[in-house]
């Protein structure tokens, strides 16, 4: 590669969104990798980009590398007797363990055809050869199988990691915008780059890669009850119970969720359309008051592309049913509408919007306010822009939503 070249594909500190610094702060703070780990995995360039992610973002003083202190863990001195019998013991639960590891891959060979003496016993083999502990001749002895076959699985492996090592690039490439996008939409948006480089790899494969390369995600949950429904305001039937949106802009739904910062917790309102699952408008504050959950409402009449007539559907909390949401509501001629009771799966889409922005974006505390702004920001362009979707066919949430704009102009037309 020449210098030209190296230059042209060299990153800054900027090409990494938010939400994966934080990401990886929180990883790393939490024990799961190193931060020398962190750039390799990455491959982030840069030996003090990552402390430098570290000091700005993390709680923890990196100031100067943290110390490793090695646990003692001497034995209590036992008698020669007491050895022998305990090296007996321990000789005869590893025969047993032996012989019942043994028969497992005898019956795993046999029934699914797993290859796993070839495959995996002649890694554990090489490995145990390298730690100068046995020979690779008498370990295919003992395992049953040739130092031929090592070789040859050897080959294949090395073949297929350079035919995989533009993958990790790939996946990188993604996750610097969505941290968590869950591997089957990470395989859908890289499969056609697979297909490009002549790269094969089934949907159980690429999840098995994700896990060797410890890329893998998993899911955060966690619950705060952020309605309050028993109050003396007017509460409005559910009118979702015989609609279905057929076209955007038919149905808005609405919810408030709960993110913290280190300053402490805030309070997120979102406005999203029922049809194309597009986030229509957002407000962040520090308290749940009716004139800061209007605003997402504000922000969502003003994105609208379509003059029809809209449903806004929401939980009864005290803020939709207050006098300046109502009021804002009636003089755009959009129709309340409320969940019965305290039935959350009645208002199913906005609680997935809500899952979907804390389990995949909004993971991480920030500083302050300000900071926790911007990333919330960030994130709603990026699942509206880029995040593709299974109930839309895999399509992005703007997507859909300009696609309808197009049918209804060629409609007119």
């Amino acid at each position: 590669m020449t210098n030209q070249e190296k230059t042209k594909n060299k990153r800054t500190q900027c090409d990494y969104s938010l939400g994966f610094k934080l990401q990886l702060v929180a990883a790393i703070e939490k024990g799961d990798m190193t931060y020398k780990q962190a750039q390799s995995i990455y491959g982030i360039q840069g030996r003090s980009t990552v402390l430098t992610w570290l000091r700005k973002h993390g709680k923890m003083d990196w100031s100067q590398s943290p110390k490793i202190i090695m646990p003692k863990s001497p034995k209590a001195k036992e008698s020669p007797a007491q050895k022998i019998k305990r090296l007996e013991r321990e000789l005869d639960d590893e025969r047993m363990r032996n012989l019942l590891l043994n028969e497992v891959v005898n019956i795993m060979d046999a029934e699914y055809g797993a290859g796993l003496r070839k495959k995996y016993i002649a890694k554990g083999a090489r490995t145990l050869q390298k730690q100068k502990m046995i020979s690779l001749e008498r370990a295919s002895q003992l395992l049953g199988i040739t130092r031929q076959c090592i070789y040859q699985q050897e080959r294949r492996a090395l073949k297929r990691a350079v035919e995989l090592s533009p993958v990790k690039n790939m996946v990188q490439e993604i996750r610097r915008y969505m941290p968590r996008i869950g591997g089957k939409k990470l395989y859908f948006l890289l499969k056609p780059k697979f297909i490009t480089h002549g790269i094969k790899l089934g949907r159980d494969n690429f999840f098995s890669y994700l896990r060797n390369e410890r890329l893998l995600v998993k899911p955060k949950r966690s619950y705060t009850k952020t309605t309050y429904s028993k109050h003396w305001m007017k509460k409005h039937p559910n009118l979702l119970k015989e609609v279905i949106p057929q076209a955007p802009e038919e149905i808005f739904v609405s919810d408030i969720t709960y993110v913290q910062s280190q300053e402490g917790v805030h309070y997120l309102s979102l406005v999203t359309d029922a049809y194309s699952r597009k986030i229509m408008g957002y407000e962040l504050s520090d308290e749940m008051k009716a004139t800061d959950v209007v605003k997402a409402l504000d922000m969502a009449i003003e994105s609208r592309q379509y003059q029809r007539s809209t449903i806004h559907h929401s939980d009864r909390g005290l803020q939709y049913c207050s006098k300046v949401y109502q009021e804002k509501l009636n003089k755009n001629d959009i129709k309340p509408s409320m969940t019965d009771g305290y039935d959350c799966y009645q208002n199913a889409l906005a609680e997935r919007i809500n899952g979907i922005l804390k389990q995949e974006f909004l993971l991480y505390d920030c500083k302050d306010l300000e900071e926790l702004r911007h990333l919330v920001e960030e994130s709603i362009f990026i699942y509206n822009e880029m995040r593709p979707h299974l109930s839309l066919g895999m399509s992005t949430p703007n997507q859909v939503h300009k696609k309808s704009q197009v049918r209804t102009h060629l409609a007119f037309n």
